[in-house]
């Protein structure tokens, strides 16, 4: 079969498609046929390296990338009972998805409702269920909260501003061009911010009366952290889950309290989907939204398997307006 696979860490030309042997799936193993396959900042972190010593996620070269997919199950091991041949599934986390079929535990696969495209099925997996675990569980946002969404035309930030929305807050919305501010605006933010044209932090606490939002939700990083806190309530939530613009390498403690004694996570989605219920729930919650109309995939642009390193240039680029897909041919 064809996959994607790195050798070495390094930037996108790196990925190299090549035919591999097609694993067969163990205990407690499916195999799916790919349809799609998610593009998403996690991957360019394994890549990249950055998750080389990661235990939740780890990985060493050579190895196939990707951490979402969808498809219909092929074959099943031994002891499995939860999917069947003939399933249309997906799933996030595990690595592999960059090919045209993949081995999962059965236990992380979601089936996928007649009426839900498989297209925009996958497209809701990963970054759709972390808008969920971050909106629910993470921080549960309830009406009058007011938050703060970074990169809020990416995939995961239309998320997080739809279903922030739909729970009754008060959205601010960064954005880096007038088109991906119309997008937001779209959805329903309540303040939409050019971070390159205004001090954003200074645009929020005008906008409160200088007190500040409950909750902010920065996938951006090092560009954006210090003003994040800035833009906080005292006893506020600062979740920086990416680094689009370069890690986080160091937040004093002494800062977070000076700054209205904040609170500051970095999360792992995996620590949100620890189990076959758990997942289930954030992917048929997601499902729901989508039927219900409150959510959209946003889907940016479909691309064939062997433009992966071209997906990875626009991703780091921030060229995108929402989701990348690879097609599984």
């Amino acid at each position: 079969m064809k996959a994607v696979q790195i050798d070495a860490y390094g930037g996108p030309e790196n990925l190299v498609l090549r035919e591999i042997a097609t694993p067969e799936p163990g205990s407690d193993e499916a195999l799916v046929r790919l349809e799609y396959a998610g593009v998403n900042y996690t991957d360019v972190y394994n890549r990249n390296g950055m998750y080389a010593k990661s235990h939740t996620y780890a990985n060493s070269p050579p190895f196939t990338l990707g951490r979402e997919g969808g498809g219909v199950v092929e074959r099943v091991g031994p002891d499995v009972y939860s999917v069947a041949p003939g399933d249309r599934v997906v799933w996030c986390l595990p690595l592999g998805s960059y090919a045209e079929a993949a081995v999962v535990p059965a236990w992380r696969l979601v089936k996928v409702p007649d009426a839900v495209e498989m297209p925009a099925a996958t497209a809701l997996m990963l970054q759709g269920c972390t808008a969920h675990y971050l909106t629910h569980s993470l921080f549960r946002v309830e009406a009058g909260m007011r938050c703060l969404v970074h990169a809020a035309a990416g995939g995961v930030g239309q998320h997080l501003v739809a279903l922030a929305k739909h729970l009754g807050a008060e959205v601010f919305a960064t954005v880096g061009s007038e088109e991906k501010a119309r997008i937001v605006a779209v959805l329903g933010a309540d303040h939409v911010i050019l971070y390159r044209r205004e001090d954003f932090a200074s645009r929020v606490r005008d906008a409160t009366d200088r007190r500040g939002v409950d909750v902010v939700y920065d996938s951006v990083g090092r560009a954006t952290i210090e003003g994040s806190m800035r833009s906080l309530a005292p006893r506020g939530m600062l979740v920086n889950f990416g680094a689009a613009s370069g890690a986080v390498e160091a937040v004093e403690p002494l800062a977070l309290a000076e700054a209205g004694s904040l609170f500051f996570t970095r999360p792992h989605m995996a620590d949100y989907m620890r189990d076959a219920g758990e997942i289930a729930w954030r992917g048929s919650a997601m499902f729901g939204h989508y039927a219900a109309g409150r959510v959209a995939p946003a889907i940016d642009r479909i691309l064939p398997l062997g433009a992966a390193a071209e997906a990875h240039r626009m991703l780091e680029a921030r060229e995108t307006r929402g989701k990348l897909l690879l097609k599984i041919d």
